[in-house]
């Protein structure tokens, strides 16, 4: 292991519900500052959470193992904890030299001060046009090197800010899975205009990184939880809700402006984090250290990534497998209709509720061939010539919730004393939720 005074401090970035609709990513949502950030570092084009939900999906990246290993199969605000808060990034940092320090959004515990970090710097919010200046007045204020730095917005969750003249919904594209009305794209430019907020958060943090003198020795890496809060993308398993951002900009080998398609998860940054700092690994890592690509000595790290919901507003259990081509879906306990709570109110909700949305059907299983079919739309589970992937990618799937012990497997996973559910055949998670004895 490297001493202290030769390890990069770490700059951790993230967004809420943000997934890869970002200009880096080539959508028209500008981020100039994500944009200046992924032209000096590494844009991961196919990098995935582990989940479609906030804690479980943060817990993975911050563990280093899948959400129902760690504990959070839901929401943290809702009553989930991990199993072992010392699993928690920052005590693996603290034992290499690093100091610690947290502004803003974390959602992996209700109360931030069992996590472990060092500092915790209040906020009036976990909004940009409060977390950005905090983040800039600590780096300003010459801090213990090396530190861990952990900086989360609000942004892009709902409420979205009003649109301004930038985001004119007469000329805004909504997202592919949605249709093409007034109202949609009058939420996509809300989004939009969420998105700007979030990046001047961003550019505030990055521009008094550097006014600190301190690029040369940060490693920077930008990342969201999940896909955004509209009807088809958060709290599903298409790469609409896993599909994340992921940037990483510093010394080498996290520079140069480079493009990695890489098969990547949340799972593999604390794995690569360890590798890059030359920290032994914590012994309950699943991920992998993705330094191999881009040292060019590999070009893939993992042949699969998998995903999981089990608990978000309402219980709706589900696992999943993608490979380079293909996604396989598997949802658990026989229901055949959508999980409304779990999609979060908005426009482009009630637009999909107007035109039947309650009665549509959901398959039990579902395969998508992501070469022909990008969106995830054809589901190919029944086709007799995709028997032989069908197979392969259940069993994957199976191998996986063994070798990590996945509840699941036991069969439904009851909510612990505390919870806060809604019932799954509701309609909104702002009905009254019920409280597990």
């Amino acid at each position: 292991m490297r001493t202290p005074m030769s390890l990069p401090n770490i700059l951790y970035l993230h967004s809420h519900d943000t997934g890869r609709y970002i200009e880096p990513y080539g959508h028209a949502i500008p981020t100039p500052n994500l944009m200046d950030l992924a032209r000096r570092g590494v844009l991961f084009r196919r990098a995935c959470s582990m989940a479609p939900t906030c804690s479980p999906s943060r817990a993975a990246l911050l563990t280093g193992q899948a959400p129902h290993s760690a504990g959070m199969l839901g929401l943290a605000h809702r009553g989930f904890l991990l199993h072992d808060y010392g699993q928690h990034i920052v005590h693996t940092l603290r034992a290499a030299g690093y100091r610690s320090t947290l502004i803003g959004e974390q959602h992996v515990a209700k109360d931030a001060t069992v996590i472990g970090y060092d500092e915790i710097v209040p906020l009036r919010s976990t909004h940009a046009q409060d977390v950005g200046p905090a983040a800039a007045a600590f780096l300003a204020s010459a801090p213990q090197q090396p530190f861990f730095l952990d900086v989360g917005f609000n942004e892009t969750h709902r409420e979205f800010p009003e649109p301004s003249a930038q985001e004119d919904p007469r000329y805004t594209l909504p997202f592919p899975v949605l249709p093409d009305t007034p109202e949609v794209r009058r939420d996509v430019a809300a989004f939009k205009a969420g998105a700007r907020q979030l990046d001047d958060g961003i550019g505030a943090v990055l521009r008094a990184l550097h006014e600190a003198g301190l690029d040369d020795n940060t490693l920077i890496f930008y990342t969201a939880d999940h896909g955004p809060a509209f009807p088809g993308m958060k709290c599903t398993l298409t790469d609409h809700g896993i599909g994340v951002a992921l940037i990483m900009a510093g010394p080498e080998p996290f520079g140069g402006g480079s493009v990695c398609d890489a098969l990547v998860s949340h799972v593999d940054v604390l794995p690569t984090l360890c590798a890059n700092l030359g920290i032994d690994p914590p012994p309950w890592l699943q991920g992998k250290s993705f330094l191999p690509v881009l040292t060019g000595d590999a070009a893939e790290i993992n042949d699969a990534t998998y995903a999981e919901v089990t608990y978000h507003a309402a219980y709706e259990p589900q696992r999943s497998v993608r490979t380079p081509r293909y996604k396989y879906i598997r949802r658990f306990g026989g229901r055949t209709t959508p999980v409304l709570p779990n999609c979060d109110d908005s426009p482009s909700k009630d637009v999909w509720l107007q035109h039947g949305w309650r009665t549509q059907t959901v398959d039990e299983e579902q395969l998508f061939d992501l070469i022909f079919d990008p969106l995830e739309r054809r589901n190919l589970i029944a086709e007799p010539d995709m028997a032989a992937v069908r197979e392969d990618l259940r069993e994957r799937l199976l191998a996986w919730m063994q070798r990590t012990h996945d509840p699941l497997l036991q069969g439904p996973v009851p909510a612990p004393p505390g919870l806060e559910v809604n019932d799954p055949d509701g309609l909104s998670p702002q009905e009254p939720v019920h409280t597990v004895a």
